[in-house]
């Protein structure tokens, strides 16, 4: 059985149709190139849990130095002192700056977590070829693309503090070692999502 045959099960391959993913055209399953713009089409991306599981183990491993080692460094009148990502929101939250601190805990702990645990989840499901809850499955890979984009928040606020503080000898600002890890964590997470192929989702579908 061929490649397209064994996704014609598929809700849009069932009737035959596949989508140009560069200009949307909708032409028939046996095209090889857009009739349109002459892109590749297929009905599946190669290799797409696969790939999506090495970007989520590459985030997962990632994850550790990223919240184990200093974010930011601080060296005030001599004295300094280095804060991870969770402690840098204790030190938020004890001096009453508690939506910075919200904001920093729910985009660069929680979604993080909550990403690594949704992809890898829709991963786990499509290997196994589970019928069980497509259409919750697919809204969760949509919010899941969706809030990719601000999980790099402690980057921006180090990256922002390095270049607001300007007072010499008093205070200097370093990013910390962390804050490589922790964006090399988000772009993982990002690739993730995109290599994932959520119409994989729908290829055991037995509805109408």
């Amino acid at each position: 059985m061929s490649i397209r045959q064994s996704y014609s099960h598929g809700s849009a391959a069932r009737s035959g149709l596949l989508l140009c993913h560069h200009c949307g055209k909708t032409q028939s399953i046996s095209e090889v190139a857009c009739v349109r713009c002459g892109t590749p089409v297929h009905v599946r991306n190669a290799n797409s849990i696969q790939r999506a599981w090495a970007y989520l183990i590459t985030a997962m491993v990632l994850y550790i130095p990223a919240n184990m080692l200093p974010i930011m460094s601080t060296t005030f009148l001599g004295k300094t002192s280095s804060n991870t990502i969770l402690s840098g929101v204790v030190t938020l939250w004890e001096h009453g700056s508690y939506p910075i601190a919200m904001v920093i805990f729910i985009a660069s702990v929680l979604i993080p977590i909550g990403k690594l645990f949704v992809l890898s989840w829709l991963c786990f499901m499509v290997q196994h070829r589970s019928p069980l809850l497509m259409r919750e499955r697919t809204l969760l890979y949509r919010i899941t693309e969706f809030i990719g984009r601000w999980s790099m928040i402690d980057v921006f606020v180090v990256a922002i503090l390095v270049s607001l503080v300007h007072l010499g000898n008093l205070m200097t600002i370093y990013p910390g070692p962390a804050a490589l890890s922790f964006a090399g964590m988000v772009i993982a997470t990002m690739l993730a999502a995109t290599s994932f192929d959520p119409r994989l989702i729908w290829d055991n579908y037995d509805g109408e």
